[in-house]
């Protein structure tokens, strides 16, 4: 790598001298993908690998500032581009926490993120590590960004998370993800000032149903009820099962007339599937809704949040069932 040093960006190998010239052809036949970008920013090598990566040619690149149009679809700098700034503490920033400490080493950056690769199949999980070359002076001369092809392991994963955090009944967010998103969401309530609203969904005479339809009719009755929940949401709520039959909603940045609204939607959503109960007064499967909605703050935990939601829940059942129920009425 030493011999990086004397690369001029305008050096062709016709002028190179031999151990700089074999040098050269060494990353270029590297099948780890590499890229360098002199102290300018502007690429003078590309190799092979990097080519197969991304689906840019290194003809298209070489002696231009353009190599971020290989990962991003909209310009941002790559890991190289921040050393050469000397903006690397940008790295938290732009790689959403995935950013490795390399060990102390001077300016060096590694960091992991999903690339859009436009000119490829599709989003890719990148692995990057960007290594600054000094002269003997001190002086910057060249940085080496290396890439790694993590997408199968990230997948995988993203896969085991979601068997740790997911239903296997509903598909829906399990007991354990509820409780981790609604601290998350209280703790993000408390930072901005915002209300957060929960919902407990209970369903209404479910041990008669399981009596009359058996136990593969309740786990049916229940995935129906979980798609009819699940179709009310913002891309930011959150529903879980709860436990058995109670289905629990997070509402983020949402007032108690917001999530009246949102259980209403739902409860009318279940009377809709017209799905038979023989064993229950209303002949049809229904369900019972509390609401509540809390201001976050350092006097409070999400518990009392829960608790206020299962409160109002109780009542609404106490008041004949299929009906929502706010907190103090």
């Amino acid at each position: 790598m030493n011999s990086l040093l004397k690369i001029s960006p305008l050096m062709d190998a016709s002028t190179a001298a031999q151990p700089q010239g074999f040098a050269l052809k060494l990353m270029e036949l590297l099948v780890i993908p590499t890229f360098v970008l002199d102290a300018a920013g502007r690429v003078i090598i590309w190799n092979r690998a990097c080519e197969r990566l991304t689906g840019v040619p290194a003809a298209e690149l070489l002696g231009t500032s353009g190599h971020w149009c290989a990962f991003y679809a909209m310009q941002r700098p790559t890991l190289a581009d921040l050393v050469i700034a000397g903006r690397t503490g940008e790295i938290l920033d732009l790689y959403d926490g995935q950013a490795r400490d390399p060990g102390g080493t001077r300016d060096k950056l590694c960091a992991e993120n999903w690339c859009e690769m436009p000119r490829t199949t599709g989003r890719r999980y990148l692995a990057a590590d960007a290594s600054p070359i000094y002269d003997s002076d001190g002086l910057l001369v060249a940085v080496v960004e290396t890439l790694r092809d993590l997408t199968e392991e990230k997948q995988a994963q993203i896969a085991l998370e979601q068997l740790a955090t997911r239903d296997g009944l509903t598909g829906l967010a399990n007991r354990r993800c509820f409780d981790h998103t609604l601290l998350a969401e209280w703790q993000r309530a408390l930072r901005q000032a915002q209300p957060l609203s929960l919902l407990m969904v209970d369903v209404d005479n479910f041990k008669q149903y399981n009596d009359a339809y058996g136990h593969v009719g309740g786990d049916d009755c229940l995935k129906r009820i979980a798609t009819a929940l699940a179709s009310e949401m913002r891309a930011n709520d959150l529903v879980a099962r709860y436990g058995g039959e109670e289905f629990a909603v997070i509402l983020p940045n949402q007032s108690l007339k917001g999530a009246a609204i949102v259980a209403e939607r739902i409860r009318c959503r279940v009377e809709a599937l017209r799905q038979p109960n023989r064993g229950a007064p209303a002949r049809f499967v229904t369900v019972s809704i509390g609401a509540a909605t809390a201001i976050a703050s350092h006097e409070q935990q999400p518990a009392q949040l829960v608790a206020t939601a299962d409160a109002a829940l109780y009542r609404a059942k106490h008041m004949g069932r299929n009906r929502i129920s706010l907190p103090g009425t």
